[in-house]
């Protein structure tokens, strides 16, 4: 951690590590300890901040070349000036000290800087980043809104770390993933839904890119914000009509997850608005397109995975229903569950799954988050 006034995001950032997980240590220079206090980062992390070099030779117990060294030196936030260090080989900090150790030992570098936006186009910054990314490290941001450079989101952080430290047994796969709801329009401004947030689309679409892929995610209507990371299309849609003519310029695919909540049903859309003076109102449904019977024709040989939500059934019968579609659609997999309670399911962060496979088995896997569900289904479609 180095002085910027960003550094005051990093206790956020080492909590969300730490739910994924992660143990973190931290090192602050003399600048950074001068924005916040190590102490308020010692109870962040749970452990003793290194704010100078001792007879316990820090930088080498964690960066040096044995079996217990770390995974990864994050520099977040760096100023220019650290990043001009540690390009040049300037080693007077802790913060560069623990730099040079992890080059020589080829521990993995991700780099995020915070500096203002006319800093960055400084030649000298310009060419620092670019002569430490020729040696491998990874910088993280900054982004790019209203004229100014701002670093990264923790989200986008987080998302970035995951990634590095990940194994890309995904590499190379092209995904597409829907998520989130749609809408149907009764007349210009009534519609009907359905309470998917997109969560566990959206949860799949980064697993994937953490793990290696190139993901295009088809998205809904939702309120959940996704992070901005590299490998990651966003394409909206509002309703199924919408997302079947996203589905035609889609090039090519090796896996395709179907975890939006698509309406079954559509109505003739009104003109204009249907009086609301009216003692009753009649509406006549007919089925909509089955989209992935669409995906499945367009590309024959990638991998197709459906979900299926029910409610008011037993689990046998969610089972034989989700059978019943792997044969109909010709499917790969079928994530089946459950969403009539309020802890798991559409808004939920949480959600329990069964996986049917076309050879008849199953695998459940009980109530977990659903970035953690992410994992496992990414591991049975693999």
């Amino acid at each position: 951690m180095t002085g910027s006034v960003a550094v005051l995001e990093i206790v956020k950032l080492a909590r969300l590590l730490m739910r994924h997980g992660a143990t973190i240590y931290a090192a602050m220079t003399k600048a950074a300890c001068e924005l916040i206090q190590p102490d308020l980062v010692e109870w962040a992390i749970g452990n003793p901040v290194i704010t100078k070099l001792t007879g316990q030779v820090e930088h080498v117990h964690l960066c040096g070349q044995h079996p217990d060294k770390v995974d990864l030196l994050l520099i977040a936030p760096s100023t220019a000036n650290t990043i001009g260090k540690i390009a040049n080989g300037i080693d007077d900090t802790v913060v560069t000290t623990f730099a040079t150790t992890a080059f020589g030992t080829g521990i993995p570098i991700a780099i995020v800087p915070a500096m203002h936006a006319t800093m960055y186009d400084n030649p000298m910054v310009v060419e620092n980043i670019a002569k430490l990314e020729k040696v491998g490290v990874k910088f993280i941001g900054p982004r790019k809104e209203e004229g100014k450079a701002k670093i990264a989101s923790v989200e986008e952080i987080l998302e970035e770390v995951l990634g590095i430290l990940t194994p890309n047994d995904f590499e190379k796969k092209k995904i597409v993933i829907t998520a989130g709801p749609t809408l149907v329009w009764l007349d210009d401004v009534r519609f009907i839904s359905n309470p998917s947030s997109g969560k566990m689309g959206i949860s799949l679409a980064l697993e994937a890119i953490n793990r290696g892929a190139k993901v295009t995610l088809l998205l809904g209507p939702t309120s959940v914000s996704v992070p901005k990371i590299k490998n990651l299309t966003i394409k909206k849609f509002e309703t199924p009509d919408d997302l079947i003519k996203i589905i035609d310029t889609l090039k090519a695919v090796d896996i395709y997850i179907s975890a939006a909540a698509i309406g079954d049903y559509q109505p003739t859309k009104a003109k204009g608005k249907i009086p609301s003076k009216q003692e009753s109102l009649s509406i006549s449904l007919k089925p909509t397109p089955k989209i992935i019977d669409i995906v499945s024709k367009k590309y024959p040989k990638a991998k197709v995975i459906g979900f299926k939500a029910e409610a008011g059934i037993k689990k046998a019968e969610l089972i034989k229903r989700a059978q019943t579609s792997l044969k109909e659609h010709k499917l790969d997999l079928v994530i089946g569950n459950i969403v009539e309670k309020s802890d798991k399911g559409f808004s939920s962060d949480m959600n329990t799954v069964l996986i049917i496979h076309k050879d008849g088995t199953t695998t459940e896997y009980p109530q977990k988050s659903k970035r953690e569900l992410a994992k496992d289904i990414l591991n049975e479609v693999k």
